[in-house]
């Protein structure tokens, strides 16, 4: 199903789609039915998914009207997804101490463990092991916020032992557990806010690096974010080297130098979204791609979605190109800080090249 059809669906507020794909609105954090009869969203804050679960994977919470997620599927290969995902879930719910493979997935679906994987990687864009993974992270950190200890937490998460854990613990939460922990008590996140040609510019980091680069309007509504995902961090202005970290960007930015400062990064992400801004970053300044191209280039061609969905998820602007990317038409699909913001960073790299 094309793009211009799901639109089309949508608009009419067509039933016979539901169960075909769903939809989620980044501005409410929702996802709902075609047939959904709640106001429409503008075009720029809707994702267009597959499955339910790919909107929750993402953070998106059920519409309690339209109740997207009771919705049958209808597709046979979405369906196989579907059954997939809720093994996995059912399976870290009730923590038997066995591990997530395909042989265990294909005793219980009847699949083929080629067929099986392929298919699920094609809807997800991630493997079965990588979905698996998401939601043992997501977990771990809803236990560290409710104040269990981290071995409990990563007990219950399905790591089985603290110390399986603390192996990639620096790739898995950008810190510590224990520094996760109660919404990142301990930790230390700097933050500061200057002008730029974009209107106002965040930039934060940890002591290892530069965990997000934001743009908006508005101090307040920048900062707010920060203290959304570390409500318990020490959040300061001007901590460490940040200070050095933003004076690059600003000189980056006022410029006509095309190299992106040399800046040590301190970002979490699942596999697949960590493998798509690393492809980001082999972008070219001043050239584009799409995001099929980036899908191909990481040998899976259907999760064009998948790699529109990591794009938008990217906390560090700029210095991880998201804004490089376009659609199949060529045209600007989507962006975390506004089409007119990737427009005008566009004209700018464009004008710093041919400089």
């Amino acid at each position: 199903m094309d793009l211009a059809e799901m639109e089309k669906a949508l608009e009419a507020r067509d039933k016979s789609y539901d169960g075909r794909f769903i939809y989620a609105v980044k501005t409410t954090g929702i996802y709902c039915r075609p047939s959904c009869p709640a106001r429409r969203a503008k075009r720029e804050n809707i994702l267009f998914l597959d499955l339910p679960e790919q909107a929750e994977n993402q953070g998106f919470r059920a519409c309690k009207r339209c109740r997207p997620d009771l919705a049958t599927v209808k597709d046979p290969t979405l369906s196989l997804a579907r059954q997939i995902c809720k093994k996995i879930t059912e399976r870290l719910e009730y923590q038997d101490g066995k591990a997530i493979s395909l042989s265990w997935l294909s005793e219980e679906t009847g699949y083929n463990e080629d067929y099986l994987a392929r298919s699920f990687k094609n809807i997800m864009g991630i493997s079965p092991y990588e979905y698996y993974d998401t939601l043992r992270n997501r977990k771990l950190k809803e236990n560290l916020k409710e104040g269990e200890s981290v071995s409990r937490a990563a007990f219950g998460a399905g790591f089985g032992s603290s110390s399986r854990l603390y192996e990639k613990a620096h790739e898995r939460l950008g810190m510590s557990p224990s520094s996760y922990a109660k919404g990142g008590k301990g930790a230390e996140i700097a933050y500061a806010l200057v002008d730029c040609f974009l209107d106002r510019m965040l930039v934060a980091g940890t002591r290892q690096g530069v965990c997000a680069v934001y743009f908006g309007d508005r101090d307040e509504d920048l900062v707010k974010e920060l203290y959304e995902e570390f409500p318990n961090a020490e959040i300061a202005p001007d901590l460490g080297g940040l200070k050095e970290w933003t004076s690059a960007i600003i000189q980056f930015l006022e410029g006509k130098n095309t190299r992106v400062p040399d800046i040590p990064l301190d970002m979490y992400g699942t596999a697949f979204q960590r493998m798509v801004w690393h492809e980001l970053l082999k972008i070219a300044p001043g050239e584009t791609k799409t995001y099929k191209d980036i899908a191909v280039d990481l040998g899976r061609e259907k999760s064009s979605r998948a790699v529109g969905r990591a794009c938008a998820t990217n906390p560090v602007s700029l210095i991880v190109p998201c804004h490089r990317v376009v659609g199949t038409d060529g045209k600007l699909h989507g962006y975390r800080w506004g089409l007119k913001r990737k427009e005008l960073l566009r004209r700018w790299e464009q004008e710093a090249v041919t400089a």
